[in-house]
Order: structure tokens, then sequence, then C-alpha cells
């Protein structure tokens, strides 16, 4: 599986973005995916989780409320809308595949990455 990820971009503190990843390979729709950022001079750490149906998501406190995740099967995509960002948001967003799992949390339980989106936000 080969993830592909976009959306990026340089935004004022309370607007949106919205992420994309999309996976080759039909076995995606089978995998969970999730969304990792790292920001400078930090280590990549969980931003949100969903299960390989998309019955069923999680986030990262910091995010709650503000960002949700949703799979698209049918199209091997994967999203991640952020509203109301902040300048703390900031970072390279990852997307990621086949979560090991409740390990999610963790980046080394993930099989696939995509290869980055840069996120800024200014205040």
């Amino acid at each position: 599986v080969q993830l592909q990820a976009s959306g990026g971009g340089l935004v004022q503190a309370g607007d949106s973005l919205r992420l994309s990843c999309v996976a080759s390979g039909r076995a995606f729709r089978n995998y969970s995916a999730g969304w990792f950022r790292q920001g400078p001079g930090k280590e990549r750490e969980f931003v949100a989780y969903i299960n390989w149906g998309g019955g069923g998501t999680n986030y990262a406190d910091s995010v709650r409320g503000r960002f949700t995740i949703s799979k698209d099967n049918a199209r091997n995509t994967v999203h991640l809308q952020m509203n109301s960002l902040k300048p703390e948001d900031t970072a390279v967003y990852y997307c990621a595949a086949q979560g090991s799992g409740q390990n999610y949390r963790r980046p080394n339980a993930w099989g696939y990455w995509g290869q980055g989106t840069l996120v800024t936000v200014s205040s």
C-alpha cells in the first residue's frame, strides 16, 4: 500500500483545512487509518484514528472537537477535516494505514506511511 497525502498549506488562526490521503491497492479498505503530526523540534504525535470500516474513531485531546477523520473505502481515501486551527497545530501531517490493535497512538504500530503535508497556522 502506498499513501499520498495532500491538502496542507498556510492559513490563519481560526481557519479550516481538509487533508486528504489517497491509497493505492485494494487492501486499504481492510485497514484502519490514522493521522499523525510532527512539529518543529518535536516527536511525531498521534492526531486521529479511524477503524477499517469508518465506524470507530478516536482523537488526541488537543484536537478533539476541532478535527474530524473520515474514510471513504470506495475511493481509497482518508480525510482529516481541521477546523478552528491554532498556531500550535503547525506541523507536518502524516497519514498512516494498518494500525496494530489498541496501540494505534504509537507511530511504530503502523505499517504504512504517507510522505507528509505541511500545515502552517499563523497567529
